[in-house]
């Protein structure tokens, strides 16, 4: 039986870039902190983390986390796939980013 959901989303419902952001923001909260065990154990501030880093991955690649693109999604994918490599197995980093590219692929707006 194949999972028709990453990360909360429906891949045969429309697919929209903000969905994908928060998707990421979710799959580097479990890959980072819940998978690496690199956070706090107060889940909030984990997420207040990830969400921090993130928004500066968005900024260091001059993108708007707030109005993400397809474009801006796939910028900062890759910024978020090097910084990873400090923590995580590179297999482990290609099969998130496969998944959130995934996603990026299925945004139809």
């Amino acid at each position: 039986m194949t999972n028709n959901k990453i990360y909360g989303i429906d891949l045969h419902k429309t697919i929209t870039a903000s969905m994908v952001r928060d998707a990421l923001v979710e799959c580097f909260f479990e890959a980072h902190c819940v998978d690496a065990g690199l956070g706090t154990d107060d889940p909030s501030t984990n997420k207040e983390y990830i969400l921090a880093l993130i928004k500066k991955a968005f900024s260091n690649s001059s993108e708007d986390f707030n109005q993400p693109t397809k474009a801006s999604l796939c910028n900062v994918i890759n910024k978020l796939k090097d910084f990873s490599k400090n923590f995580r197995d590179q297999s482990l980093i290609e099969k998130h980013a496969s998944q959130m590219m995934e996603l990026v692929d299925k945004i139809t707006e």
